[in-house]
Parts: C-alpha cells; structure tokens; sequence
C-alpha cells in the first residue's frame, strides 16, 4: 500500500536525510542515510544518493512505498 503526504517546507531547500526523518519515513536521520544509500530514494523519479541533497518545493521524494510531495509552506 501507498502512502502519499505532503511536506510544509519553511525555508528554501530542507536536505533529504532530514525530509526521511521529518516525515516519519526514517526513524533517524542514520536511518535515512542508510536508506539512502541502499538506493531505496528516488527523487522526482530519479534514484538520490546524495544524502544531504537540496530537496525544493515542487519535487516529489519517494522511498518504501510513500510518497512524499514537498511544497512551499504558506
């Protein structure tokens, strides 16, 4: 199953480890690295290894079936 969610992103740019950790997909940011760097993370469909990759509103992160779509926080 799917999940899909929105991330509110205050700033310019929040780096990916920190994204898997904020949303819940990752338990720490460590966990997300490791995930990361096991290639379980696309971005906007493209597979990320970059750990601390600028993730913008606009782009989509995707890892173990949930989708994350970041946007500009109002």
């Amino acid at each position: 199953m799917s999940m899909e969610s929105e991330f509110q992103l205050r700033g310019e740019h929040v780096a990916l480890c920190d994204l898997l950790k904020l949303t819940g997909i990752a338990d720490s940011g460590g966990q997300g690295k490791h995930m990361i760097a096991n290639g379980e993370v696309t971005v906007d469909g493209q597979p990320e290894s970059r750990k601390t990759a600028k993730i913008r509103a606009g782009q989509t992160v995707k890892c173990l079936g949930q989708t994350v779509r970041v946007v500009a926080a109002a």
